[in-house]
């Protein structure tokens, strides 16, 4: 998993209806949380999703776009958001899954995907990252918070 202060890649990404989505593409316009699901199956993944939902009027006012990166194909990630009715751009990997780009790895023999958030600054540089194996712990709604609070004292820095 990436580094605080380390750069983040440049990936492209896929959204649900096939358009290329280039984390370079919000370089010098805003910051982007980035939430990466174990599997569109995972319900504690879709709890954590369905708190970030709640919270979209507090990410839009401090310029903050969230995106949902699931490991499935385009077909299974537009199903799962629209029956979640999730409003945020899911986004799958063009080549692979988004997660091996960030780091995130099988664990337990392989057979259990990483999820967790990265929270990249408008320059490009990682604010926050964290991820775990269990589902329950991928979330830290605190630190989040914290690190988004954050970019306010170092936007200019």
């Amino acid at each position: 998993m990436l580094e605080a202060g380390s750069v983040a890649p440049c990936v492209a990404l896929e959204d649900t209806t096939g358009t290329v989505v280039n984390l370079s593409d919000y370089h010098d316009k805003q910051s982007v949380l980035l939430y990466f699901v174990r599997s569109v199956s995972c319900p504690v993944c879709t709890r954590h999703v369905k708190d970030l939902v709640r919270s979209r009027a507090r990410f839009a006012a401090v310029g903050v776009e969230v995106l949902i990166a699931v490991p499935e194909d385009r077909g299974a990630a537009a199903a799962w958001k629209a029956k979640n009715g999730i409003p945020f751009l899911v986004v799958t990997g063009r080549r692979g899954s988004p997660h091996e780009a960030f780091g995130l790895a099988r664990k337990l023999f392989g057979s259990m995907r990483q999820s967790g958030s990265v929270l990249i600054d408008p320059h490009g540089v990682v604010r926050h990252s964290h991820s775990a194996t269990v589902p329950t712990g991928s979330y830290d709604r605190k630190a989040v918070a914290a690190a988004i609070e954050d970019l306010g004292t170092t936007a200019d820095g």
